[in-house]
């Protein structure tokens, strides 16, 4: 059974790789088996297809992501504090993925949903539900910045979707240019999204 459930994990992590340097439609099973180091067999036999596969790559990535973003968003810190340390996390991220493969990989959600959101119903549903998420986890912060009278913005839910897709952005930016520069924006622009009641200079030092 070890050895059944480590073939499982190799095709995941390969396929994982796989997608966030080459996207998913260029991949065969083939290649990914390859890859991972497991005959084709194996692959049928935890997957009925590729696009079963990219949900579970889907699941994973998601399930390590909402790791950090609780971490770093449910810390003691104050709200504007929190939502800065989650922009510096993704700036690592990108920068140390640029290090690794000597490009920016962008996020792999952001990623797919370009690629494969017309095209499978399935993988569109559940990116839907995992930026839903991210944004409800992005609101919660903005409330409690509210409620302290650091932000002025009256629709705290709203404000959190334009932060995500601001961060989204920010993040195809980069991958575009091949340029982590290009995400030093993301916490002046978060501040004037949810009018941040202190001068930038005294929030962003806090």
């Amino acid at each position: 059974m070890g050895r059944t459930s480590d073939a499982r994990e190799k095709i995941i992590t390969a396929a994982q790789t796989l997608i966030e340097l080459r996207g998913y439609s260029a991949l065969g099973v083939a290649e990914i088996c390859k890859a991972a180091g497991v005959p084709k067999g194996s692959f049928y036999y935890f997957f009925e297809s590729k696009e079963a596969l990219a949900l579970a790559v889907i699941d994973e990535h998601w399930a390590a992501q909402k790791r950090d973003w609780t971490r770093i968003l449910g810390d003691d810190a104050p709200p504007l504090e929190r939502m800065r340390r989650l922009f510096e996390a993704t700036e690592a991220a990108q920068h140390a993925g640029q290090q690794t493969c000597g490009t920016v990989s962008g996020c792999m959600f952001g990623n797919l949903t370009l690629e494969m959101s017309n095209q499978t119903e399935s993988i569109r549903a559940r990116l839907q539900e995992i930026f839903d998420a991210q944004v409800d986890m992005v609101e919660a912060v903005v409330l409690e910045a509210r409620e302290r009278g650091e932000v002025t913005v009256t629709d705290a839910h709203a404000a959190a979707a334009s932060v995500v897709a601001q961060l989204e952005g920010q993040v195809l930016f980069a991958k575009l240019y091949n340029d982590t520069g290009r995400l030093s924006p993301l916490w002046t622009n978060c501040l004037a999204i949810l009018g941040a009641q202190a001068p930038l200079e005294a929030v962003a030092s806090a």
